[in-house]
């Protein structure tokens, strides 16, 4: 088995902390599963110094998780160990409330002329030629139309 990079050793405030945290408990599932597998990860001379295929079977958890847990204690701290990480795919969204407004406007007013039917290529479209974006895909329109129940099609 190869040595462990991550060798957690809890101080004395950190396992009380986390104890008293398991104690309560009243936290997120996940927070005190995470508390628990540095409990039982603790390398200190109190700490029971489990390895992670023991530490996943008890808490039913996989051997990654464990190694996540581990590695996150010795980077961040104790609180970035057994919090949840935000998601770090995410955007921004396209439109703000300004920009709605711009979309939704022509969206309610009659057609221009030649022009029967609404297509949602014309509002995204106006919203390019109105310096909003740079490109804008109907499919866009489409969706905060939808939001905004004024889709027509």
């Amino acid at each position: 088995m190869p040595a462990k990079i991550y060798k957690v050793t809890l101080t004395d405030e950190e396992r009380e902390y986390l104890t008293d945290l398991i104690s309560k408990g009243k936290a997120a599932a996940r927070k005190l599963t995470h508390a628990r597998i540095l409990l039982k990860a603790d390398q200190n001379e109190n700490g029971p110094a489990w390895d992670d295929g023991h530490i996943s079977e008890a808490f039913d958890v996989s051997v990654s998780t464990v190694e996540r847990v581990r590695k996150a204690f010795i980077e961040d701290g104790v609180e970035a160990a057994i919090s949840h990480k935000a998601p770090c795919g995410t955007r921004p969204p396209k439109f703000d409330g300004e920009k709605e407004a711009h979309l939704i406007a022509p969206a309610c007013s009659q057609p221009p002329d030649g022009f029967e039917d609404r297509t949602l290529r014309l509002p995204a479209d106006k919203m390019v030629e109105l310096n909003h974006f740079e490109s804008l895909s109907h499919e866009t329109v489409r969706q905060v139309l939808k939001k905004t129940n004024l889709n027509r099609g």
